[in-house]
């Protein structure tokens, strides 16, 4: 390849980006009771690589509010179309699988939904609630869209009281236009900040996450960069992973970082003072999760 040559989505992938897939394990299982409850799966939605690993441990992160989005980021597969309303009894659906599957761990996350009043946060809340009745011992972590800034839906869901409240800032900031042109990266950083404030000043042992996506274009120390900016937002824990485009429509992986290039960031994510980092080929945000959350 060409020295300033972009590689396709079909290029072939280097040796650390292949692995076997692995035992079937519980994915059956999982999947009957997604489809019985009618609920979906940011696993399939967003076309993830560890989708198969997950079901097989018996996890999911589970998707709510809608399968298509009202944005169009240009590297998720989720379609970006006007979702449905809200589904009343979708907080009970998912508690139910939660309780059914024994999940002491749950990751819920949802499309963007700029067209509700809250962007979606009281459904957060009830869902949360409904989580939290079934399985009261479970941990409980949100990934949430950035509810156009504001703080009012901030405070609705942290009032639900999660264990992690997450929200991706997904690249640097001067790839927002070609990556997120509907998003703010400053933006993003005052969600997290004021999550982790009102978290303190009210008490809630809740923790920040971030996530960042490697190979778009970026260089390392504009990652570097973006993982000081977390921290100055007082972010706690943070995922970083390797790009892959869903399609020759998304934007094209411009380089496959190296795996000593991920151990690098970890070790200076921790010298930073995050309280943990999962760096990685495979790593996403909610990819074994429980694993980040601190002892």
């Amino acid at each position: 390849m060409k020295k300033n040559e972009t590689p396709s989505p079909t290029r072939r992938f280097p040796p650390w980006l292949k692995r076997r897939l692995p035992a079937a394990g519980r994915a059956a299982g999982v999947q009957a009771v997604l489809d019985e409850l009618r609920l979906a799966t940011v696993c399939h939605g967003a076309e993830c690589p560890n989708r198969g690993e997950c079901f097989a441990r018996g996890t999911a992160t589970f998707l709510i509010l809608g399968e298509t989005c009202t944005r169009a980021c240009r590297f998720c597969a989720i379609e970006n179309r006007t979702p449905p309303p809200p589904r009343p009894d979708e907080p009970e659906a998912l508690a139910e699988a939660v309780d059914r599957l024994g999940l002491r761990y749950v990751v819920i996350t949802s499309v963007t939904r700029d067209d509700l009043p809250d962007g979606g946060a009281g459904h957060f809340a009830r869902c949360i609630q409904a989580v939290r009745r079934r399985r009261p011992d479970a941990r409980i972590e949100v990934l949430t869209p950035d509810f156009q800034g504001s703080e009012a839906a901030v405070d609705t869901v942290l009032r639900a009281r999660p264990d992690v409240f997450n929200h991706n800032v997904e690249t640097i900031p001067r790839l927002y236009p070609a990556v997120r042109p509907q998003a703010n990266y400053d933006q993003s950083l005052h969600v997290l900040a004021y999550a982790k404030r009102q978290a303190e000043a009210t008490g809630r042992p809740t923790y920040t996450k971030s996530g960042l996506m490697v190979g778009l274009g970026e260089t390392d120390d504009e990652v570097r960069g973006a993982m000081r900016d977390l921290r100055d937002a007082r972010c706690d824990l943070l995922t970083i992973g390797q790009y892959l485009a869903p399609s020759g429509a998304h934007v094209p992986v411009a380089r496959f970082v190296e795996p000593k290039q991920f151990d690098a960031w970890g070790a200076e994510a921790k010298a930073m003072g995050f309280l943990a980092a999962a760096c990685g080929p495979f790593v996403r945000s909610s990819y074994r999760a429980e694993g980040l959350f601190p002892a």
